[in-house]
């Protein structure tokens, strides 16, 4: 059975004007489910409560077994993105770390994290700090965590990025946002997101306050992120919670598509130009068609070559007394 975190409810209830987002940011915080996978889909990780106060973080296999489990002290869950489509966040690319985030929520007088090491069943660190905060990503190798902070309890779709560094554990000073934007703080609601192969880069598709999408861009190596507008509209605003990310093109285009499979638009990574699937001149079907013609010239041509031969056979065995 899923439970929800205190801050689930919270959430929902600031969100009343904003049907279609259910957290902003990884706030939501799950156990049970399908918990967080690794990368090759071969267990899942997953958090189910132990007694009142504890928590036991389970491994599962792809045929639902369990194959060890660990207890910890303290009530922890998953963090998950959004409307919780996407498999829960927290698990570094070598598979080595994962973060759990505390059930009380962001909200409580410290935020915490849970720091494990799934390979040798070994808690590695808390993470205590003043503040709200609630967790959002891990680069490949597990030295940053990223984690949003909000600026007010009140208003929880304007927040800042931060970077936890593992290594020194140490909260490190700054935000981490686009530079090409002047803004003090971000504003949106988390809906979905997916990663790159490698794990280095994070994407997020978030919705704004005034319902307009755009794509977080977040390089968890570099610890740079990059902010794209898609095109708005009443009707695609109303239904961004059923918009899907995924990458092609060997991790160079970032695919925004309907959950149905419908494309809607890509984005280049890197120059982050945004366009609509097969834009611009048709070249393709336009060397087709000419391929296609000229075939159709060549059968014309070797077909009417040969009924002139017939005729020419036909005549000279007439003159010859043959036909």
């Amino acid at each position: 059975m899923l439970r929800l975190s205190l801050c689930f409810a919270i959430v929902v209830g600031a969100l009343v004007l904003a049907p279609a987002a259910l957290a902003d940011g990884p706030l939501l915080v799950t156990q049970g489910g399908a918990g967080t996978v690794s990368h090759d889909g071969a267990f899942h990780y997953v958090t189910v409560p132990n007694g009142t106060s504890g928590t036991l973080l389970e491994k599962i296999d792809a045929h639902s077994r369990v194959y060890w489990w660990m207890r910890l002290s303290g009530s922890w869950g998953t963090p998950t993105v959004g409307n919780g489509a996407v498999s829960g966040q927290g698990l570094a690319r070598d598979g080595r770390t994962l973060v759990l985030a505390s059930l009380s929520g962001p909200f409580a007088s410290r935020s915490r994290f849970l720091v494990v090491d799934p390979h040798r069943m070994k808690v590695l660190r808390m993470v205590a700090l003043k503040g709200a905060f609630s967790f959002d990503a891990i680069s490949p190798h597990a030295s940053r965590m990223y984690l949003i902070q909000y600026t007010s309890q009140t208003d929880l779709g304007h927040y800042i990025v931060r970077a936890y560094d593992l290594r020194t554990n140490r909260l490190l000073p700054g935000k981490i946002a686009d530079r090409r934007e002047d803004e003090d703080t971000m504003a949106g609601y988390a809906q979905t997101r997916t990663t790159s192969a490698d794990g280095r880069w994070v994407y997020t598709l978030y919705q704004k306050p005034n319902g307009e999408p755009f794509v977080h861009a977040l390089d968890t190596v570099r610890a740079a992120a990059y902010c794209v507008d898609l095109p708005s509209s009443p009707r695609t605003n109303q239904a961004v919670y059923n918009l899907v990310l995924s990458l092609g093109n060997h991790d160079r285009t970032l695919a925004v598509h309907w959950r149905s499979g419908r494309p809607w638009l890509n984005v280049s990574v890197g120059s982050w130009r945004v366009s609509s699937p097969g834009a611009g001149f048709p070249w393709a079907w336009v060397g087709a068609g000419i391929a296609g013609a000229l075939a159709l010239l060549a059968a014309g041509a070797l077909l009417l070559r040969r009924r002139r031969s017939e005729k020419v056979h036909e005549h000279t065995g007439q003159e010859l007394g043959l036909a």
